[in-house]
Parts: structure tokens; C-alpha cells; sequence
């Protein structure tokens, strides 16, 4: 089993029936040990999720509730991620996805694209700037 935050590690608890205040008790000393850090797990979660699915700051940050991890904890680990990786991050996507595009037209290759990088919580604008610039560096945009 791999890393875990503590809301995690307490609701596999309560599904396991250990009452709410012996859970307490554990998780606290737990955490008293160092075996739980949400801190540094926000900060191995926000780290890997950029490196293996692309995602951006707002889809890292819904994770990251969902996980049960705290908003301080959250800010601090999404405070690394800037908006220059970001779209850096969003072009390497963009030019790894059109690979897999020829032949389509435009308009169905931005639209899919634009999908892709939104499902990965990337804002719009950002999107369709990525998109524009990618489609008109790709040799089968370019006018002869």
C-alpha cells in the first residue's frame, strides 16, 4: 500500500469498524511519528501527478480535496507549480497528442485537443493559446 493522508487512512478505518475515537487516538500518534504527513504527502501527490498524467494546478488542487488533504497544505504544495511549467507543460502534451491526429482537420484536432487539456484542468485560455501555437508550428498546418 502506498502513501496515504490521514482523512484516507481514517475512513479505511470507520469502513473497517474501528470506532471514531480509538482511530483518533492511533492516527494522532501516528502523526506524533512521522508515518503520517499530509504536508509532504500533498507534496509527493502534486510532484507525481504533474510527472505521470499532465495535470494542472486546479485538477491537482480537486485531487488534493478529494484526498482529504487540508487547504494550508494544499497552497503550500501547489505554490511550486507556476504558470510558466505549466504551459510548458501543456505544449508537451499538446505536441505528443498531435502525433496521433494526422489527418483529421483542424477543428476536430483543436476540439479533441482542447477536451483532453481541459479534463487535465487546464484553463481554456491557456487551451486554445497552447493549441493555436502548436497547430501552426505542425507541418500539416502550414501553408505551402
Amino acid at each position: 500500500m502506498g502513501p496515504r493522508s490521514r482523512a484516507q487512512l481514517q475512513e479505511k478505518l470507520r469502513v473497517r469498524g474501528c470506532p471514531d475515537e480509538a482511530a483518533v487516538v492511533v492516527l494522532d500518534r501516528f502523526t506524533e511519528l512521522g508515518l503520517i504527513d499530509d504536508r509532504a504527502y500533498a507534496q509527493m501527490l502534486v510532484s507525481s501527478r504533474r510527472q505521470t498524467k499532465g495535470l494542472a494546478r486546479r485538477a491537482l488542487a480537486h485531487e488534493l480535496r478529494r484526498k482529504g488533504i487540508a487547504d494550508e497544505h494544499a497552497r503550500d504544495a501547489l505554490a511550486d507549480v507556476d504558470t510558466a511549467d505549466e504551459e510548458e507543460q501543456a505544449h508537451d502534451l499538446v505536441a505528443k497528442k498531435l502525433r496521433t491526429m494526422h489527418g483529421l482537420e483542424a477543428a476536430v484536432q483543436t476540439r479533441r485537443l482542447a477536451g483532453m487539456l481541459a479534463r487535465k484542468g487546464y484553463s481554456s485560455t491557456m487551451s486554445y493559446r497552447v493549441i493555436r501555437q502548436e497547430l501552426d508550428q505542425s507541418p500539416a498546418h502550414r501553408r505551402d
